[in-house]
């Protein structure tokens, strides 16, 4: 009977279920704390009132003074980032990442408590932030704050994290489905049971709880009409325009940020000079100040002017780069959704007609992708966002024309650049490792040479020598006692007479081995953490040996991939049935 699965069992899955109830269920009220955060410092920065209400930095009075309010929370922030923890400065995805991939996914309960609070200043004092970067950093910090408390290795510590930070996105926005694929696509760098199934139950709690404590309902609820086919050519050129511009502003993003790192001051002082340049734009266009959430459903719906668009869109880009540059706190996807959304309305001024009320939607997407690269994500956000399930052929032919765009002329994503500068590559692309399809029966030797147990020490020392084994398995009849090397004889017959058998020296229970089902990961494992250069294959714990297996035929592993990838072949679609001669 063939044993071996398609999924490796964990084991302790059903506590980690338990734990990612637990952790959507407090990481929904940390959205809800983040977003009533924002609302009062809107009211308390721009209208000078103690109020949780919804209202837009938009509508103040202040006049030229709506300048100085962005540098202040730029200010604020600043010092709690100098003086409580520099983890709160970033856009809150590369920090995640940085900790799950090379910080063990442990958090500090000062970025669970700073991160919210210093993003709620920065983007209620005007700061063109969204509320998403923040929420997957405060979420992923109380899933990694339980998870540290408990016993647990650091990939249990890494699903409840990036559990965290699901369920606090789709507490937010309400795309539980977005926010499992963004999981997987840019936090768990595994599609595996033992992380999806946590995840996933920690983003539905979510869901289910977002009415209740926040909205109901979609973010921008939008309908548009059943493309037709002239939507094909417009939707991917939707995706290269977006493409295009996602790109242009990575670069743009990381020159500004050299400029910051060359400039004369601590990087205290930033945050602020960027509230400046947020306040200045501010000023001339009011609309880009905030989330801009209200903005966006504007955009969508098709109810600013061509010519207001495109000051938006302008002013909106140019003070996100500067902001997001100088290392303040806030969120990515709100900005990109706007600026996608009026690309999109440019665009829909081009090709007007039936399908107008389609392109900002679609641009939205593409421009997410894009930049975040991560095109099933994007489409499933846009998608969740609005309801528009008509929309999402162009939306899906957009994202993947803007992800191809930006993965052939960028290096890395806006994401992983800041995590690269700090002299750490992350490699984005997911498949199924080689070692992973191959197990020990596949690639272990089965014609071996054997010891008696009854061989004395110097009679086994003569099986050495050049043009021999390294090492032999020693047996008892059919027992397996273990595997008896060079390094080993040498150290055994330094202490023990040479005419000591085998059998008293080699003890089974020391020995280590493998079973036929072990996956090649598995045994490199093995091998490495005891420092082996081969196993013994058992056909069951106590059992019979059957094989070996070295650390040379795990590389057998790599022969099938670079045939896959290297070797090209050409068959034919029709071949003549061979003709058997004639007697």
């Amino acid at each position: 009977m063939n044993h071996k699965r398609d999924f490796a069992l964990a084991p302790g899955q059903t506590r980690l279920v338990g734990l990612a109830l637990g952790i959507g269920v407090l990481a929904s009220g940390g959205a809800w704390l983040l977003l009533t955060l924002i609302r009062f410092f809107t009211n308390l920065f721009f209208y000078q009132t103690l109020s949780t209400a919804a209202r837009s930095p938009a509508g103040h009075t202040l006049g030229l003074a709506v300048i100085l309010v962005p540098v202040l929370g730029g200010l604020i922030v600043g010092l709690m980032a100098r003086f409580g923890s520099d983890k709160i400065r970033g856009h809150g995805i590369p920090e995640a990442l940085e900790a799950i991939l090379f910080g063990q996914s442990k958090m500090s309960a000062k970025v669970a408590i700073l991160k919210p609070l210093s993003s709620g200043i920065v983007i209620g004092s005007g700061g063109p932030f969204g509320a998403e970067g923040p929420i997957i950093m405060t979420g992923g910090a109380i899933g990694s704050l339980i998870a540290q408390q408990i016993r647990l290795t650091s990939a249990e510590r890494k699903t409840l994290l990036v559990a965290g930070a699901a369920a606090g996105m789709t507490a937010v926005f309400g795309t539980p489905l977005a926010a499992i694929l963004l999981a997987v696509e840019l936090l768990l760098f595994e599609l595996r049971p033992r992380s999806l199934v946590p995840v996933a139950l920690a983003a539905a709690v979510a869901a289910f709880l977002r009415p209740l404590l926040i909205d109901s309902g979609p973010l921008f609820p939008l309908a548009t009409a059943v493309p037709s086919l002239s939507a094909l050519p417009v939707s991917a050129l939707a995706g290269l325009l977006a493409g295009t511009l996602a790109a242009t502003l990575s670069a743009l993003l990381y020159k500004v940020e050299d400029a910051f790192h060359r400039l004369p001051l601590h990087w205290m002082w930033w945050p602020a000079l960027g509230g400046l340049a947020v306040g200045i734009g501010g000023y001339f266009e009011p609309r880009a100040l905030g989330v801009g959430y209200d903005v966006i459903g504007d955009l969508l719906n098709g109810h600013l002017a061509l010519g207001i668009v495109a000051g938006l869109l302008l002013v909106k880009c140019l003070i996100w780069v500067v902001a997001l540059g100088s290392g303040t706190s806030g969120g990515v996807l709100a900005p990109l959704l706007m600026m996608g959304a009026g690309l999109g309305t440019l665009l829909a001024a081009l090709f007007p007609g039936s399908h107008a009320a389609l392109w900002p939607l679609v641009a939205m997407a593409a421009m997410l992708a894009g930049t975040l690269g991560a095109p099933l994500t994007a489409a499933a956000f846009a998608l969740e966002l609005t309801h528009d399930v008509d929309a999402l052929l162009p939306v899906l032919l957009a994202c993947t024309v803007s992800y191809a765009l930006t993965v052939r002329v960028m290096r890395r994503s806006i994401l992983t650049e800041k995590i690269a500068r700090r002299g750490r590559h992350i490699f984005r692309e997911y498949a199924v490792d080689p070692m992973e399809r191959s197990h020990a029966d596949e690639l272990m030797s089965r014609e071996l040479v054997t010891l008696p147990a009854t061989m004395t020490l110097s009679e086994a020392a003569r099986q050495f020598g050049p043009g021999r084994h390294r090492a032999y398995p020693v047996l008892d009849g059919e027992r397996y006692l273990g595997l008896l090397d060079e390094l080993t004889l040498i150290h055994l017959a330094a202490a023990h007479p040479a005419g000591t058998q085998l059998a008293s020296l080699i003890d089974a229970a020391d020995q280590p081995f493998a079973l036929p089902g072990d996956s090649g990961r598995v045994l490199a494992s093995r091998l490495a953490q005891q420092g082996l250069e081969r196993l013994a294959v058992l056909d069951r714990p106590d059992g019979r040996l059957v094989g070996l297996i070295t650390r040379s035929d795990l590389l057998k592993t790599s022969l099938a991939f670079h045939a896959e990838e290297q070797h090209a072949e050409r068959h034919a679609l029709w071949r003549r049935p061979s003709v058997r001669p004639a007697d």
